[in-house]
Order: structure tokens, then C-alpha cells, then sequence
């Protein structure tokens, strides 16, 4: 089970780092191509897709980041691999929401969100 595990840490990882690289870097032909394909405004400023951008890599970062190179209290069954996956599960509430008010499908945020919600109920100690 912790291989599979760790291939769900990875998954979350390597989304979370593209679209949020894609957040900082990249806004302005990702909105481009939202624009182009939705004909619709995005709804989120820059400065806002930058800051999410932000949470979405140090949460990347967090959710793979080897219990040898946290910090001795956080070692502790893996606290932050567990925070890290709970702030990409909030993030994926906010955009479930952001994208039903859009009338746009939320699937893809609800199977992110459930992907890190299943790290942190198995990385939880018993």
C-alpha cells in the first residue's frame, strides 16, 4: 500500500506543480487559451492566479518531500505531507466551486480532491 501511496504523492505532486508553474508563468497564454475555448472572461486576476500558483508548488513540494529532510518535530507521522495534501485538497474545493459557478464541469477538481483527501486519511497514524 505505501508504493501505491506514494504514486498517489507523486500524482498530486507533478499536477500541482505544472498548473501552478503554468499560474506564475504562463498566465497570460493560459488564459488565452481558456478564453479561446470557453469565450469567456476568466474570472481571476493575475495577481490572484499568482498566489494560488504559489500554494499549488510549495504544496507539490510538501506532499513529496522525504520525512528525512523535515524537520524533527514534523517527522512525526508524516504531519506535513498530511498538510500539504489538506491545503491541495482546499485548493481544489475553492476551484470545484470556481468552476460550477463558471457552468463548467468540477469532475476533474472533485477526483483531485479526492485523490489528496486519500494521502491524508493514509498518512494519518493509527
Amino acid at each position: 500500500m505505501n508504493a501505491l501511496l506514494w504514486i498517489a504523492q507523486l500524482i498530486l505532486a507533478v499536477t500541482f506543480l505544472v498548473t501552478g508553474l503554468g499560474k506564475l508563468f504562463a498566465y497570460d497564454r493560459l488564459i488565452g487559451l481558456v478564453q479561446l475555448r470557453l469565450k469567456a472572461p476568466p474570472g481571476i486576476s493575475p495577481s490572484v492566479a499568482a498566489l494560488i500558483g504559489i500554494f499549488e508548488i510549495a504544496g507539490a513540494i510538501g506532499v513529496v518531500l522525504p520525512l528525512s529532510l523535515t524537520p524533527a518535530g514534523l517527522a512525526q507521522g508524516h504531519l506535513l505531507i498530511r498538510l500539504a495534501a489538506t491545503g491541495l485538497g482546499l485548493i481544489m474545493v475553492g476551484a470545484g466551486i470556481y468552476h460550477l459557478r463558471r457552468n463548467e464541469s468540477a469532475a476533474p477538481s472533485v477526483a483531485v480532491f479526492l485523490l489528496a483527501l486519500l494521502v491524508v486519511y493514509e498518512r494519518w497514524p493509527r
